[in-house]
């Protein structure tokens, strides 16, 4: 089943933009189909995002922590006039994030939606309900 999350780190930095979850959802699909911007190391990747009316050119980057299968979680973002990139350092602490958040169990990300630290965003449509 995959599962994918925005921290909320990165939920707040999304109310600033008109960025809505269902193109994160999307931009999952077209990950997992290899569609990745750039490989940044340390179970990170980077992927562009288009706002209506702006493409992906004019939309913003997003930095994800992933195990590129089951689990996607959505880490920091920034659009592209703010910043060309993100610094070393800031690299290095969030590969630290993705390491962490890749070794929690079911029950544990279960807990961290419950608790508001991590948004579950989508759901896999495989998933069913038995009833």
């Amino acid at each position: 089943m995959k599962r994918v999350f925005k921290t909320r780190h990165f939920s707040r930095w999304m109310r600033k933009t008109e960025l809505t979850n269902s193109a994160l959802c999307a931009a999952v699909t077209e990950m997992a189909q290899g569609l990745i911007d750039a490989e940044l190391g340390g179970s990170v990747v980077k992927k562009r995002i288009g706002i209506a009316g702006r493409g992906k050119r004019g939309g913003v980057r997003t930095l994800i922590a992933t195990n590129k299968g089951d689990r996607w979680f959505f880490v920091f973002g920034f659009e592209k006039n703010d910043r060309a990139n993100i610094a070393d350092d800031e690299l290095e602490a969030l590969q630290g994030i993705a390491e962490q958040l890749l070794a929690r169990s079911g029950p544990e990300l279960d807990q961290a939606v419950i608790d508001a630290s991590l948004e579950e965003i989508c759901h896999d449509p495989k998933k069913s309900d038995p009833s």
